[in-house]
């Protein structure tokens, strides 16, 4: 694999189908909604997939994965998992580096170690001695928010077990919650100058574009059951410092609504879908390709 890691914009068409893809702590776990009721996915939310398809390293999946990453899994770790110990883990690394330089820092046990903080970055380390080696990951995920707004469809989960006792017995009113149809948008964005400041290299970037299209798909829950990747855009640019301004890349590969724009979707076949980029804006950029076709 190479060992540049070059300047990226990236766009995920994702396909929302009965299903609840980011539930909102603050409104009872209703997919998340902006007032004028377009739908939304956190960032935090989708690199949580990625993080847990991941972590697990007996799984079928990262046993699939090329020789160099399943021969290292040690360098393939998940820092920022469920139920980690953070005082714990702040208080042996902060140990580990305390008087490291840069250098010596990336060949550190913590950055060889933790995949999501190579790429993502984190906060653990940022007091001290130890405060401007990781600020923030070179990847970067935008909000999803969806085309058109989105219906939630509201109905009670029954059970033979009573959910309380001597009330509603067997019923959990209104806890299946779920959008009916939407297609939502995430961009995304590689900037190698960070680099250096975490560690990340180019194999590091290549698992990221392995792990992009297999986050829903292997990550299924009972609420969500059908949430699909259409497209998982990566369009490298031409030198480190980009050569098209992301914007315009993204606005060409964003599908567009037909119909009334205002009205929910019901199916995939309410937008106009884009497949590539137009002639004048894929010349300047040094390759388009969709992480979902490969």
């Amino acid at each position: 694999m190479g060992n540049e890691i070059k300047r990226a914009t990236g766009l995920l068409v994702i396909e929302v189908v009965n299903s609840n893809p980011n539930g909102d702590p603050d409104r009872e776990s209703d997919p998340r909604q902006r007032p004028n009721g377009k739908g939304e996915i956190s960032p935090v939310s989708f690199k949580r997939k990625l993080r847990d398809l991941l972590e697990d390293h007996d799984s079928t999946f990262f046993k699939s994965l090329p020789e160099v990453f399943v021969s290292h899994a040690d360098n393939y770790n998940i820092l920022e998992s469920r139920g980690r110990d953070r005082k714990s883990i702040t208080k042996e690394m902060a140990k580990d580096i305390k008087s490291f330089s840069q250098k010596e820092f990336l060949d550190s046990v913590f950055v060889q170690k933790y995949w999501d903080a190579r790429v993502f970055g984190n906060t653990f380390l940022e007091e001290g001695a130890n405060k401007g080696f990781i600020k923030t990951g070179i990847v970067q995920f935008g909000i999803g928010v969806s085309i058109s707004p989105v219906e939630i469809v509201r109905h009670t989960n029954t059970n033979k077990a009573g959910v309380q006792e001597g009330k509603n017995a067997g019923m959990a009113p209104l806890a299946f919650r779920i959008v009916e149809h939407g297609v939502y948008c995430m961009p995304f964005f590689i900037n190698p100058n960070f680099a250096k400041k975490t560690g990340c290299t180019a194999d590091d970037i290549e698992l990221l574009k392995l792990l992009i299209p297999k986050a829903y798909d292997l990550n299924r829950s009972a609420i969500r059951s059908d949430v699909r990747i259409r497209h998982a855009w990566y369009i490298e640019h031409q030198h480190t410092l980009g050569s098209c301004p992301d914007y315009m890349l993204l606005e060409a590969l964003t599908p567009t609504r037909i119909g009334n724009p205002e009205d929910a979707s019901i199916s995939w076949a309410d937008y106009c879908d884009k497949i590539a980029l137009p002639d004048e804006l894929a010349a300047k950029v040094g390759s388009v390709v969709d992480l979902v076709s490969l």
